[in-house]
């Protein structure tokens, strides 16, 4: 199977989107289509060997709009299109602006002296009747012109079958038009017969400016529409204008400004402060610190040296750096990210199935219904002036647009707000079986911990000091490549050990290590090696026995057959685990750790943050059959795993999150990929789902019920009991106002996360942006300003117009930026 994504044209409404994709269906080898209404695109999964591309857009092109397929050339569509979208929302403008310029005059004649205000005499009087009709039709064939597009795609759309939202308007303009036009001549009839009260019974049929208003505000609705839409690409947009144009590269010894997409894995560039890594890169000379906010959300800046990883797009605060290109910029975890948002933003969420099925047949039945309309209300006795009214508030009230931006327009700004916090989804699905997640299983090691083991303590014999103990220690365990030795190397560093060295170095398998140290025969390892020599570990055995309920493992040291000490070794839990299972349990979701861990680890690390279940001692198989049988209980099951070891219960369950995936973004076997390593992001993940749902069912119920209501009522439903009528004009701007109030409440989701982010920062670190520093002096005044508060360490870039500011204790963002303003400067927010 194959899979390429498409751009089509000519698509104004859910109906549009529906036809296209029954089209696309009909194509034999087709096997899955989805079409995209909000950025005009479609994705295709077909068979090679029965069509192709040429084909696909054949079939697009037969059902009346137009096709092209997207380029592969590695650039982000969001950044091909944004032109695209910027040139029709100034010409929506222009128009927008030319027909309230003509429906102002048209508007005004035909209503002044409704509510009392003066009409030139020319336009008033029996005898100046045809002036005044021709003068309203001359203002309204300009505004037919201006959005004569409306007339050309809904007819079009109507002769291919496939009628749409177009339809509906031209239908409903056009009659007003032709209707009036015929009452124009009828009028000029009468009048050159001398009958004029007979031509006087024709002002009543005349519905210009109702036809121009239509029309006006439909083009306010639409462009009100596509500003809103366009800011819910506003996430893909900052990602992609995170990209580096350029990078100093080495060449033949000399240092080169070239394109940022010229460099291959191997190259070697350089990294000044201020400067955006243009690609994944290894460090392998120097040291600097780098902002990662924009990838991952965070906004303390993270230090890095030789043999550490840097990801593109993020930017050095401080230092100088010498890297390597690991990957090119079209597959750096920028551009991974960027094509994750736009698949999930162009996937379709299963409860969207339901306005597909609606808007499939949405236009027929309105137009049907119009119909009878018009028939019923003229058989009932009425004037053909009363039921064409009621007919054209029929076809223009209606408003299969919101149905079709009910969806696109959640899943769109929930997927990037998630890419702006370091949450990346890759579907639409698995944000909505997020939302109904009851349980969670939790990996241990890397997820709730921090994945490598650290020294928490050290018991010496009596007359031992502990820096004899880690003396004797430090050299036999710097030959060790386990990873407890690494944690007590790591310490003993720490503490500034002196390093010896050792001989006869010997490891025993499950037990420890032996070494001749200073002419001592030193030992370390677990009870069973202290056993084996014949080496009393009595007065340690109550620490050791302490320790092994904490979680932590005790390895003892000896040397010359007596017991030194105790050293304890655990994997740290993260700062955030706790926080993260607590907000878990405010959602109402269950937690269940599931780890190959000895059970005494594993319970002392659920006892210690509150974890509803566990089970340990499990190999990787284990595991997956443990999430089956939570979901064959009935329970949605989200499984939060660092992405590599946990791939297969990843798989298996509804929901697979990857915790701290870092450049590793594109894991296979995940739904969500976190891009830090944070379990309070697995949370928000979650929450993020809850969020863009409620905003999808909100939607879906405002398009609804408004139709719902919205067609009876212009169809007179309720004329016979309420006496209620409604004026085309009102209709048309019901419509327009529809799918605006539809894209501005999925707008909403860009708050979302604010709280925590608010409270992340109240914890101790964050970026303000500040505007108006144009030399080290402008920096110099903006550090001192803030280090002048109590509690405030600020550090100021000249190179990214930013202060990064720790805080120690619960500081006021308004304290921080009042300090700025006063400096001269200009705050511009927080990261």
């Amino acid at each position: 199977m194959e899979k390429k994504k498409f751009n089509v044209t000519g698509m104004t409404c859910a109906a549009c989107q529906a036809h296209v994709e029954k089209a696309v269906n009909g194509v034999e080898g087709v096997c899955a289509v989805n079409v995209n209404l909000l950025q005009n695109s479609m994705q295709v999964e077909f068979d090679p060997s029965l069509t192709d591309a040429a084909g696909i857009i054949a079939a697009v092109e037969r059902s009346g709009y137009g096709a092209s397929e997207k380029s592969s050339d590695g650039k982000a569509p969001a950044a091909d299109t944004a032109d695209t979208a910027a040139k029709e929302l100034s010409r929506r403008k222009k128009s927008l602006i030319a027909s309230v310029c003509f429906l102002v005059p048209l508007f005004y004649l035909c209503m002044g002296h409704m509510i009392g205000l003066p009409v030139p005499r020319v336009f008033t009087g029996h005898e100046n009747m045809v002036v005044f009709a021709l003068t309203q039709l001359l203002l309204t064939v300009p505004i037919i012109a201006l959005n004569f597009h409306y007339f050309r795609g809904g007819f079009k759309s109507l002769l291919n079958r496939a009628p749409n939202m177009d339809t509906l308007i031209a239908l409903g303009a056009s009659a007003a038009f032709v209707y009036s036009v015929y009452g124009t001549y009828m009028m000029a009839w009468h009048t050159g017969h001398g009958d004029l009260e007979a031509a006087h019974g024709y002002m009543s049929a005349l519905y210009y400016e109702s036809c121009g208003m239509i029309l006006t505000l439909i083009t306010v609705g639409k462009f009100m529409e596509e500003r809103s839409k366009g800011r819910t690409t506003d996430a893909i947009k900052k990602l992609v204008s995170l990209a580096p144009k350029t990078a100093v590269v080495e060449r033949d010894g000399a240092e080169l400004t070239v394109p940022a997409e010229s460099l291959v894995p191997g190259d070697i560039f350089i990294l000044r402060a201020g400067a955006s890594v243009p690609c994944d890169a290894t460090v392998i000379e120097g040291s600097c610190a780098v902002d990662q906010s924009a990838l991952t959300g965070e906004s303390i800046p993270a230090d890095k040296q030789a043999g550490d990883r840097l990801m593109s797009a993020s930017v050095t605060v401080s230092g100088f750096v010498r890297c390597r290109c690991d990957k090119a910029e079209s597959e750096s975890t920028l551009s991974q990210m960027i094509a994750l948002v736009e698949d999930a933003a162009a996937s379709k969420a299963p409860v969207a199935r339901l306005a597909d099925r609606i808007s499939g047949v949405f236009v027929p039945v309105v137009i049907c219904i119009s119909l009878v309309s018009l028939v019923a209300w003229l058989i009932a006795g009425k004037e053909l002036s009363f039921a064409m009214n009621m007919a054209i508030s029929v076809l223009v009230i209606s408003c299969p647009c919101a149905l079709g931006l009910a969806t696109p327009t959640a899943i769109m700004v929930g997927t990037g707000r998630g890419a702006q916090l370091g949450i990346l989804v890759k579907s639409a699905e698995s944000l909505e079986t997020a939302h109904s997640v009851g349980t969670v299983v939790l990996d241990k090691t890397g997820t709730c911990t921090e994945g490598k083991p650290a020294v928490t303590g050290i018991m010496t014999a009596e007359g031992v000091t502990e820096r004899e103990l880690l003396a004797l220690v430090y050299p036999p365990e710097k030959n060790s490549s386990h990873p407890l030795a690494a944690a007590i190397v790591a310490y003993c560093e720490q503490v500034g050990t002196q390093s010896d060295t050792c001989t006869d170095y010997a490891e025993t398998e499950g037990g420890g290590i032996s070494a001749d140290v200073r002419g001592k025969k030193v030992l370390v390892g677990n009870r069973r090696l202290m056993e084996r020599d014949g080496i009393d570990v009595t007065a340690l055995s109550e620490s050791a026995d302490k320790a092994a309920d904490r979680g932590a493992v005790a390895l003892y040291a000896a040397a010359d057959g007596r017991a030194l000490g105790l050293i304890t070794l655990a994997d740290p839990i993260k700062p955030t685990s706790a926080e993260a299972i607590s907000r878990f349990k405010e959602m109402g979701v269950r937690t269940v750790m599931l780890t190959g861990d000895n059970k005494r680890t594993a319970e002392a690390v659920c006892g210690e943050l509150g974890i509803d279940e566990v089970r340990a001692e499990l190999l990787p198989a284990d595991k997956t059959r443990v999430i089956r049988e939570l979901q064959q209980s009935g329970q949605r099951v989200a499984m939060v795993g660092d992405g590599v070891n946990d791939a297969p219960s990843l798989a298996a369950a509804d929901v697979g999150i990857a915790v701290g995936a870092g450049q590793d973004i594109a894991i296979e076997s995940a739904d969500i990929v976190l891009m830090k390593s944070d379990l309070r992001d697995a949370a928000s993940a979650l929450m993020l789902g809850r969020a863009v749902m409620r905003s999808i069912k909100q939607n879906l119920f405002w398009a609804l019920i408004y139709n719902s209501i919205g067609i009876p009522l212009a169809a007179g439903l309720f004329y016979p009991v309420f006496g209620w009528k409604l004026d085309p004009m009102f209709g048309a701007a019901a419509m327009s106002m529809s799918s605006f109030c539809v894209v501005t409440n999925a707008l909403r989701l860009n708050l979302f996360g604010a709280k925590e982010k608010s409270a992340d920062i109240a914890d101790g670190r964050l970026t303000m942006k500040i505007k108006g520093m144009m030399c080290e002096k402008c920096a110099a005044h903006v550090s001192e300003a803030l280090n002048s508060i109590e509690g405030v360490s600020a550090e100021v870039s000249l190179e990214n117009n930013c202060a990064y500011i720790t805080l120690e204790g619960d500081i006021p963002r308004e304290r921080l930026t009042e300090a700025v303003r006063n400096a001269g400067y200009k705050p511009k927010g927080f990261k």
